[in-house]
């Protein structure tokens, strides 16, 4: 693992941060954010090979996996939680596992990423198989409970991408498909939840947004499958209507109600 330039543990650009104004601080961190999105531009053709993957996988019943230790563990769960609500899927159709269980969301669970066979155990629960894709989310892509799930599902047939923040690792080396996002070091030396933790978000979202726009699962612009779980979403739905049929709100917000979702109400009433 040392024949790699290991670039989420090198030196901060700055020093003495201690000695900083407040506002010092937060420049120095959005002049370093401002870098993310320009990494993430270069690793699209990386993602769009995801994308395209799995796509053609889900069509056929599969699932998207993501598993991860830490910052990287929790955003995945991130998520694959939202999809539900966000495009109306079963939960079960992408799911994020972290190091540690349900309780490392929360509370770190010490050494529980060290472990190369958990994944593999916790992915089993789910039955994966070759209809689904595997990700990994490691910044130091080397993450023993990432790296020990990828090459056991490897072994299965089942494919695989990894999503690091060190180009040449030893994660980008093992998986189908390596979107290396190069952030450069962190404003605090080797504190990947930063710089580090943003890229993978920004990742995840184009993953699996994509993938819910090539599904079918957005109409024109507009979430046409999300779950009308609060005030907020169903306002958004009945504007979704008014827009769309040229109704108005009281009687867009009736439809709404009466066929449960905007997608059904736009089925029934679009001519």
């Amino acid at each position: 693992m040392a024949d790699y330039k290991k670039i989420t543990e090198q030196p901060s650009l700055y020093n003495d941060l201690e000695k900083m104004s407040t506002a010092e601080i937060l420049r120095n961190i959005n002049e370093e954010d401002k870098k993310v999105a320009f990494a993430v531009e270069k690793v699209i053709p990386q993602i769009t090979k995801l994308v395209d993957a799995t796509v053609e996988r889900f069509q056929k019943g599969g699932r998207l996996f993501y598993i991860g230790a830490g910052t990287s563990g929790r955003l995945g769960i991130l998520d694959a939680s939202e999809i539900p609500p966000t495009y109306g899927m079963p939960h079960d159709r992408v799911i994020g596992l972290i190091a540690g269980g349900d309780v490392a969301i929360r509370k770190a669970v010490e050494f529980a990423e060290d472990d190369t066979k958990q994944a593999w155990k916790d992915l089993q629960e789910y039955a994966i198989n070759k209809n689904d894709v595997l990700v990994g989310i490691a910044a130091s892509g080397t993450t023993p409970y990432v790296l020990g799930g990828l090459e056991d599902a490897k072994k299965h047939g089942i494919l695989t991408a990894g999503i690091t923040n060190n180009p040449g690792s030893p994660l980008a080396k093992l998986v189908d498909i390596a979107i290396e996002i190069e952030v450069g070091p962190e404003f605090v030396t080797g504190s990947t939840r930063m710089k580090s933790g943003t890229s993978q978000k920004l990742a995840l979202n184009m993953i699996s947004s994509a993938l819910m726009i090539k599904i079918g699962r957005v109409k024109g612009n507009k979430m046409v499958d999300m779950q009308l779980s609060n005030n907020k979403l169903v306002d958004r739905g009945t504007r979704y209507l008014v827009e769309a049929l040229g109704m108005d709100y009281e009687e867009a917000g009736k439809a709404l109600e009466k066929y449960g979702s905007v997608r059904e109400a736009l089925k029934a009433l679009q001519n």
